[in-house]
């Protein structure tokens, strides 16, 4: 997977589709249990930043690999675990751990040029961090210690699930034009 090309589609498609929204439609909800377009947008921020920690301190050589990461099968299972759970096909509803939650309150209208920074940003710490995913470094999750999968995989799992948000955020639009045109 070529992250960097696959990073600038994502950002691109989110641009296309919901450029023209104004602020009452980015945070428009379809219920009370569904996330709004700013919403979506905003947990793709939250989730991806909170591996840069993870990615300053491989830089800095102080990242202590779990345990657990010394057990291979376990590194690729939760690899794949992860990878498939976060598929766009999204036949399974999921909860997000509670340090991904997006905000509950309106989103403001910034949201787009802030993914659009925060892609960039992610750009970026991609290619400052090729060197481990060729070392084929291990990480843990910064939601759980104890799942752990390759750097590499860490950010197939980051694209996979912009792509699975793209998505979500795609049916709430197509919601909320269904209901704007009754």
């Amino acid at each position: 997977m070529n992250w960097i090309t696959e990073i600038d589609q994502i950002t691109d498609a989110f641009k296309q589709n919901f450029s023209h929204l104004n602020n009452a439609q980015l945070n428009w909800k379809p219920n009370l249990n569904a996330w709004s377009i700013a919403q979506n947008m905003e947990h793709l921020i939250v989730v991806n930043e909170s591996y840069y920690p993870v990615l300053a301190s491989l830089k800095e050589g102080t990242y202590k690999t779990p345990l657990i990461a010394k057990i291979g099968f376990m590194v690729s299972f939760f690899g794949k675990i992860v990878l498939k759970a976060v598929s766009p096909d999204r036949r399974k509803k999921m909860k997000t751990f509670p340090i991904w939650q997006p905000s509950t309150s309106e989103v403001h209208t910034d949201i787009l040029m802030c993914f659009d920074n925060h892609q960039n940003e992610l750009k970026r710490q991609i290619e400052n961090a090729k060197v481990f995913v060729e070392k084929g470094v291990t990480i843990s999750s910064p939601a759980d210690k104890n799942i752990v999968y390759k750097l590499g995989t860490a950010f197939d799992i980051i694209v996979t699930h912009e792509k699975r948000h793209l998505e979500q955020a795609k049916e709430v639009l197509n919601l909320l034009n269904n209901t704007s045109q009754k």
